[in-house]
Order: structure tokens, then sequence, then C-alpha cells
């Protein structure tokens, strides 16, 4: 199901918007969305990542080689 909303934009963010949209040849829902989206990603990203740092340095992962290390 969709559901249409507003926002409200600074001009500056909506000519960028719209010079992106028409560069790409896309709407600007689909900008927003795919922005969104892509927002949504790094912020949960972020939140579970936050939460499973003290988990990692409890177990002596403390870098991307340590992770490496114990998944291969």
């Amino acid at each position: 199901m969709r559901e249409t909303i507003s926002v409200s934009l600074p001009e500056e963010i909506k000519t960028a918007l719209d010079s992106l949209s028409e560069a790409e040849n896309r709407s600007r829902s689909e900008v927003v969305r795919e922005a969104l989206r892509d927002y949504i990603f790094v912020r949960r990203f972020r939140r579970l990542r936050s939460r499973m740092i003290p988990l990692a340095e409890e177990k002596g992962i403390f870098t991307d080689e340590d992770v490496f290390e114990q998944v291969s």
C-alpha cells in the first residue's frame, strides 16, 4: 500500500532534488524513496553496530581483521 505524504524542503534542497531527478530521468518521488531507504538502512545499521560493539569487545574483537579471523 502506498501513502502520500507532504514534506517541506528548503529551496536549496528542492533545487538539488529537481536537478538530480532531471539528470537521472527519475521522478522526485523515486529519488526521495531511494534516499529514505538508504537513510533508514544506515540508521538501522549504526544502531545495531552500537549494540554489538560492546559484545564484540568482550570477546576481544576490536578490528575488521579480528572479525575476519573469527569468520574464516
